[in-house]
């Protein structure tokens, strides 16, 4: 079983070592989680844009972006 085998690999690796190994397979998991929640596809969007999208935008919402 692999998980057997992760265990006994485990067992070889010296103390001073763990806490690295230990934040490897956090952030690895913690990255996994993110993969499943955001799945992105690279690239160009598919579909149309609506005229909306290129009308200027009002004076106000401009104010706020200076």
């Amino acid at each position: 079983m692999l998980i057997q085998k992760i265990i006994q690999e485990l067992q070889d690796i010296p103390e001073d070592k763990l806490a690295e190994l230990y934040d490897l397979i956090h952030y690895f998991r913690l990255g996994l989680g993110q993969e499943l929640k955001q799945p992105r596809a690279p690239g160009l969007l598919t579909g149309q844009l609506g005229d909306a999208f290129f009308e200027p935008l009002p004076e106000e919402e401009l104010q706020q972006w200076e």
